[in-house]
């Protein structure tokens, strides 16, 4: 195996990858990354079987040649010293393997031999089928990521809470997170084939995130029996599904709300913040909202040590009861906010200890629940 290729090319597909390999791993062949060289392009493949991350390498990019193949062939070299060594390499990377799988990588006058592992002994990528798959536009499959991937527990007592509920049914997406004191759902049209519910890993949701930012185009999903499968035409992420039934939510949405205000997403998402700056006190960050003359509502908290810190918005409309006090975890409130793009907000009160409902105005594809705190 030998091949030529970009440096900075291989850098930032060495560091993607390198994302999923572990060096705890009790097998030594998954602290490597597995190159394989074909004529056409270059495969690199990371993986600590929860999360396996494929990268492909083209001879050209955006017309300019990035990579020249000599014989075809694959290795797998330990992740540690293969991105070090080629963080640190000046120029241009020659990379060649001989039949004892010793590795020497040149760059201009400086040469380095590391002993690799047989590719053979890698384990295989969960086979796929091609024929059934969700195509979903990569900003859009960013954007519900983000809205809802936020709410999931960080608690492992109850995994399947610890992901993001996709479910995919007559090409219609949704997406729910939740860790039992707050919920987001998120719900999409779009083109797929097959159907059923998964619990994908927020940690999973989050490299994908990251590895997809400036990708272009469309993301098919695939799913096997154990694992989900985002593919771009360059990148590929590899999830294991989290085992388990995901509570059903249908029953969770209020419809018997007492009180039913609207304000605007920014100003309110600032009062917020300036208003956590004394909640911290609280076990669950307490800011207390309030109406006041019908017309305005009260966002204040308060610090036995610091002292306290209140304002009042503009309501810009009022529906049911006006007589309103409630005590939310304000950074469950601010993550709620960051989302929504919506220049306005509906609240929707049902008592001081019932879920508070947030949706988006003219926006009825996603919402957010926060149960409330108590005050003292």
């Amino acid at each position: 195996m030998e091949f030529k290729i970009d440096n900075k090319c291989f850098n930032k597909a060495i560091s993607e990858v390198n994302k999923a390999v572990s060096l705890k791993t009790p097998f030594p062949i998954l602290s490597g990354i597995k190159i394989i060289a074909n004529n056409n392009c270059l495969v690199l493949v990371g993986s600590n079987s929860d999360i396996v991350i494929e990268k492909v390498i083209p001879l050209t990019i955006d017309g300019v040649k990035v990579l020249e193949v000599y014989n075809a062939g694959s290795v797998v070299i330990p992740a540690k010293y293969l991105s070090e060594i080629v963080k640190k390499f000046p120029g241009e990377i020659h990379l060649k393997v001989n039949e004892k799988q010793l590795v020497t990588i040149k760059s201009d006058e400086i040469v380095t031999n590391v002993y690799g592992f047989n590719a053979e002994e890698y384990p295989n990528l969960p086979q796929i089928d091609e024929a059934k798959y969700i195509k979903i536009p990569s900003v859009e499959l960013i954007e519900i990521i983000k809205q809802t991937v936020f709410a999931v527990s960080k608690s492992e007592s109850k995994p399947v809470l610890t992901g993001v509920n996709m479910s995919f049914k007559d090409n219609h997406l949704s997406c729910v997170a939740t860790n039992s004191h707050r919920l987001a759902l998120r719900e999409l049209a779009i083109e797929s084939n097959l159907s059923g519910s998964f619990i994908v890993p927020s940690t999973s949701l989050n490299e994908l995130i990251k590895l997809i930012d400036k990708e272009t185009g469309f993301i098919h999903i695939y799913v096997t029996d154990s694992y989900i499968v985002f593919k771009s035409n360059t990148i590929s992420l590899f999830s294991r599904l989290i085992e388990g039934n995901y509570p059903n939510i249908s029953g969770l949405l209020p419809n018997d709300s007492k009180t039913i205000i609207t304000l605007n997403t920014n100003l309110l998402l600032k009062g917020i913040d300036r208003a956590c700056l004394f909640a911290s006190e609280w076990k669950n960050n307490n800011v207390h909202l309030e109406i006041k003359n019908d017309t305005k509502i009260r966002i204040f908290s308060n610090s036995s040590e610091i002292g306290k810190i209140e304002e009042t918005q503009n309501i810009k409309t009022i529906n049911g009861e006006t007589d309103l006090s409630i005590s939310l975890d304000g950074s469950f409130l601010m993550d709620a906010l960051k989302v929504i793009k919506e220049e306005e907000i509906r609240i929707s009160f049902g008592g001081a200890m019932r879920p508070v409902l947030i949706e988006p105005i003219d926006n009825s594809s996603y919402f957010h629940l926060i149960s409330p705190v108590r005050s003292y």
